[in-house]
């Protein structure tokens, strides 16, 4: 498919659609409404079930069962409908039932802003509901970007059975960039048939969908089964990328629309001859630890964020605290500026430059 110019919240859809996805529910919040819009066609046009729920909570629990049937599904929403889908989520989780959720995130907490935000950082990668689970979690920069790890958050998906986060701030849901929808499977021949109630045609024994232990020693095999699983995640699905780190003194983090900021203010300090990089997160969770590893030139780290500072927490962890670890950012849908943020690396590190 050639390029499209296209909105990001269409992109995803589209991208959606070409992965497999098949049954949509969702429910009205800005800034993601226009994907249940074009779902609600699309999903018409190749034969699939759309349905505008009653409520968030309806919407991720008839993701639970279509996704229990063995076709691909996803939901959308913004932040505080993903925090009413959070019971379901974990319901998900717990049964290893795939499903794809997109998160346009806007300010916070509570009902908070429309304006874009990234402070549902600890709710996607903590696991936002009860019990000892983890989803992966894709934060695309840019549309493309986007559209391919929606594509392939529904093979992780499939493949992990677990239920799969892409989580873009309202900036990447509403701007407009070229796309290419290009689906080229991650994996081949899932077998669903082992585990999906999808009816037995008499040839075998029937699944059974279920999250519930009575016996606390099946659960606690459950629960270990579930970790070593997110152990294999870990170390195959982390995604990272590192612009001028291999020497850098500075270390800017940040993702999403905020990495692209970061970008330009790095290129304006190698002008200068500073030695300022970038480490970008492409996966939230697994959250990218080893390009942490064998950063002997830096001397301090800058998590920059559209929070107050939730994922400052996972760079602490992941430099196992070697070196300063400090914070800047903005909440409530303002966006801190390139100037903004070189003047408060001069601020806290510039002795370091």
């Amino acid at each position: 498919m050639a390029k499209k110019l296209m909105k990001g919240n269409e992109a995803m859809s589209m991208a959606a659609i070409e992965a497999g996805c098949r049954c949509f529910f969702g429910y009205p919040i800005t800034p993601q409404n226009e994907i249940p819009e074009f779902m609600s066609k699309a999903m018409y046009d190749v034969g699939g079930a759309f349905v505008q729920a009653e409520s968030e909570i309806a919407a991720i629990n008839m993701v639970y069962g279509s996704a229990g049937a063995g076709v691909r599904s996803m939901t959308s929403s913004s932040s505080p409908g993903i925090a009413l889908k959070q019971e379901g989520i974990s319901y998900l989780a717990g049964a290893e039932v795939p499903a794809v959720i997109l998160n346009v995130m806007r300010g916070g907490p509570g009902l908070g802003s429309i304006q874009p935000g990234q402070s549902d950082y600890n709710m996607l990668t903590r696991g936002g509901g009860n019990g000892d689970y983890k989803c992966i979690v894709f934060a695309p920069a840019n549309l493309q970007e986007a559209a391919d790890m929606v594509m392939h958050a529904f093979d992780a998906s499939d493949y992990y059975r677990t239920p799969v986060f892409v989580a873009v701030d309202g900036y990447i849901g509403q701007m407009m960039e070229p796309v290419d929808i290009n689906y080229k499977p991650k994996f081949e021949n899932i077998d669903k048939s082992s585990w999906a109630a999808c009816g037995t045609h008499g040839k075998r024994e029937r699944n059974i969908i279920n999250s519930l232990y009575l016996d606390s020693n099946e659960l606690y095999k459950h629960n270990i089964h579930l970790s070593e699983k997110y152990k294999e995640i870990e170390e195959k699905e982390a995604q990272v990328e590192e612009y001028y780190t291999d020497d850098a003194t500075i270390i800017l983090v940040s993702y999403g629309t905020m990495s692209r900021i970061c970008r330009g203010v790095v290129d304006e300090f190698r002008k200068e001859g500073l030695k300022v990089g970038m480490i970008r997160p492409k996966t939230l969770w697994p959250f990218p630890s080893s390009s942490f590893e064998n950063k002997d030139s830096c001397k301090a780290y800058f998590s920059i964020e559209m929070s107050m500072g939730q994922m400052i927490d996972d760079v602490r962890l992941a430099s196992a605290c070697k070196v300063p670890v400090h914070f800047y950012g903005k909440a409530g849908g303002l966006v801190p500026s390139a100037k903004e943020i070189t003047e408060n690396i001069k601020e806290k590190a510039g002795e370091l430059l």
